[in-house]
């Protein structure tokens, strides 16, 4: 049975993917939930170490937002050791630059990262109507984000947005030679879907898919289609 391992996103938690991870269980695969490092500090490196120590070899790596992005780069790292990649809304950067301007505004994340310092609590929330933004049914699927947030410290929130903001990708998907599939949202608040093509262009052995009418939250809105689509991908590696 394939071994898949999926991580969160920022803050959110793994309640999230929950229904996704039950639509690829119905479908023959064995689907790990693994919770993002619980780590104060903000070096994207410990954060890739402390997640290669924790998680199985030889699997299938992905995740949401946040947890694409560390996915990619661990899949990266681990090379023949990363069976393929699977992501969700996920960027090369989170955060834009000069030379990535497919990504959010520096100074929209500042305004976040600032938010979360003085009260992460109310940061997150206002980060799950993001999330929820362009999907067709925001309001309940903000809530149920907003039940699933995991207790945590302010200090370990910052340094996920720290890690959120200093990853930058381009080279790790360069890199890796194993199958990769990348789904963007069409109408997402976080992750411009104008990303798809420059993310495919860095791409030897992998897609980027758009899904059309929904945004970042997705995974919640959509987790039936998204599994069909994942575990499609899957059988056409041949790793089923």
């Amino acid at each position: 049975m394939t071994r898949l391992i999926l991580l969160p996103g920022w803050g959110l938690g793994r309640a999230a993917l929950e229904p996704l991870a039950g639509a690829l269980r119905e479908r023959g695969l064995d689907v790990g939930l693994a919770g993002l490092p619980a780590l104060d500090e903000s070096d994207p490196e410990a954060w890739l170490a402390e997640l290669d120590a924790r998680l199985p070899q030889g699997a299938w790596l992905g995740g949401w937002s946040l947890g694409g992005m560390l996915a990619t780069a661990l899949a990266a790292r681990r090379g023949e050791g990363c069976r393929g990649l699977l992501t969700l809304a996920s960027n090369a950067r989170f955060v834009a630059g000069a030379d990535w301007p497919h990504a959010m505004p520096p100074d929209i994340f500042a305004v976040f990262r600032n938010g979360c310092a003085q009260d992460s609590v109310a940061i997150l929330k206002r980060f799950a109507l993001l999330c929820c933004q362009g999907c067709t049914e925001a309001r309940s699927l903000s809530r149920q984000l907003n039940q699933g947030i995991p207790a945590e410290e302010t200090a370990q929130r910052l340094a996920g947005l720290e890690v959120l903001a200093a990853l930058d990708n381009r080279a790790a998907l360069v890199a890796f030679a194993g199958l990769q599939l990348h789904l963007l949202a069409e109408a997402d608040a976080l992750v411009p879907v104008a990303a798809a093509e420059p993310l495919q262009a860095l791409l030897s052995r992998g897609v980027v898919e758009r899904v059309a009418g929904t945004g970042h939250a997705f995974v919640l809105e959509r987790p039936q289609a998204l599994a069909a689509r994942l575990a499609a991908f899957i059988r056409e590696a041949g790793d089923d």
